[in-house]
């Protein structure tokens, strides 16, 4: 494909926002292989779902034979981008920082093949450069070429800056130089030439573009990438206020799985577009199909299966599949112990038994399914409560090792919805 088919197609998919100079980048993207790179902080221990467009982004410009470097933040991880934040950051220690950039590198391999071809993904940490400068050198040959005028004029400084009760500290202030300091590093080390990033980042990638520019006299390019927000204005990434993590620990593939399910008929057709690599005509036909009958959730069911497998694989994917047909068609039997461990680990309520039986009535109330005896009497006799998909009426029913899934595992439900996970370990 062409450099420009390439970006043609990058904004029909809405991945192309803010660039240096469109036509320049084309020409540049059709003389070769082109060395770009992406930045990404370890802000946490894990990516979330929020990170995966630019990743993707990473991968569609390797397919197309360009040569991708992550750069994971260890330094500027350390210091805390200011770029629309309301508040200061949280500070983290040295020792958590390259924790967390190393479970993050390894996280981005899913993206990034850093094995094979010429134009294999490189790795790099700016904390291996950034560390060794002394404050003289950063303050000669980084500092000398920023203006503070031209700093706090930039959007995302100015909304801190005209906050009284907050500013910005020097240490977040300082934050573009670090940033721009990377891609003229890069730029010297790789002949790195392009870098991509978020909306928000635009103005530190300005950053990077002009102290290249400056310190060696090349012209290099910047492109950004939307802020994708649903059709009511929220941010991708959150659900309830949490956050869908990529680590299988943090989020398990079911309630990733759940969290594409459950999109907005009007954000399918986006988000295919963004999260995948459907051609545009499947993807036409996709939301035609959806759109004449949305009741079945044909876009959605798309959707959630494309990235559930390309984030956790074919075995996650099942698993998610056959969760979710457990419990909504009380299918529970057919649940392995994996699938009743990520059940668990997704916050189902749960209770833990020292015993190799239990009261079903005791259990209830232990797993705060019920608040009295009465109360789980009255809705066992009123067939409001199954055990692994068996409706129960016997008030005297109790749960045991022999009728358990998995030799111990139960799944309690009460009513349509509220479900609880009794575990025994007699």
């Amino acid at each position: 494909m062409s450099a420009k088919s390439f970006i043609e197609e990058l904004k029909q998919r809405g991945l192309f926002k803010d660039h240096t100079d469109e036509q320049a980048l084309i020409e540049h993207l059709d003389k070769g292989m082109c060395t770009y790179y992406m930045g990404v902080d370890p802000t946490a221990s894990s990516m979330h779902v929020g990170h995966i467009i630019p990743a993707i982004m990473m991968r569609r410009f390797q397919e197309q034979g360009h040569r991708p470097i992550l750069l994971v933040g260890g330094a500027t991880g350390l210091i805390g981008d200011p770029s629309f934040k309301d508040e200061e950051r949280s500070l983290h220690d040295v020792e958590k920082v390259q924790e967390w950039s190393e479970n993050i590198a390894k996280q981005y391999k899913k993206f990034i093949d850093f094995d094979n071809g010429e134009n294999a993904g490189v790795l790099v940490n700016n904390y291996d450069w950034t560390s060794k400068m002394d404050v003289m050198t950063f303050l000669r040959d980084v500092g000398k070429h920023y203006s503070v005028n031209m700093m706090i004029q930039r959007e995302s400084v100015k909304k801190r800056i005209e906050r009284p009760d907050q500013g910005i500290s020097f240490t977040e202030f300082s934050y573009t130089l670090l940033q721009g300091l990377d891609y003229a590093h890069l730029y010297k080390e790789y002949d790195c030439t392009l870098q991509i990033g978020g909306a928000d980042q635009w103005g530190n990638l300005l950053s990077g573009v002009d102290l290249t520019r400056r310190q060696t006299g090349a012209t290099v390019h910047a492109l950004t990438l939307p802020l994708l927000t649903d059709s009511n204005g929220k941010k991708i990434g959150k659900s309830e206020g949490n956050a869908i993590w990529i680590d299988p620990e943090l989020t398990s593939p079911y309630t990733f799985y759940q969290y594409w399910l459950n999109m907005a008929d009007a954000d399918v057709e986006k988000l295919l577009k963004v999260y995948t690599f459907i051609s545009l005509d499947e993807i036409a036909e996709i939301t035609k199909e959806h759109m004449e009958e949305p009741h079945l959730r044909k876009g959605q069911k798309r959707l959630a299966a494309e990235i559930t497998k390309f984030i956790h694989g074919e075995q996650g994917l099942e698993a998610a599949l056959r969760i979710t047909e457990a419990l909504f068609n009380n299918q529970l039997a057919s649940l392995t112990a994996e699938d009743l461990v990520q059940l668990k680990l997704d916050g189902m309520p749960s209770a833990v038994f020292e015993s190799v039986s239990k009261p079903l009535i005791d259990a209830l109330i232990e797993s705060n399914l019920a608040e009295s005896k009465r109360a789980a009497r009255e809705f066992i006799s009123g067939n409001a409560v199954s055990v692994n998909g068996e409706k129960i009426t016997d008030l005297d029913a109790e749960l045991s090792m022999d009728n358990a899934l998995q030799g111990k595992y139960h799944v309690l439900k009460r009513g349509k919805k509220a479900y609880a996970l009794a575990v025994l370990q007699g």
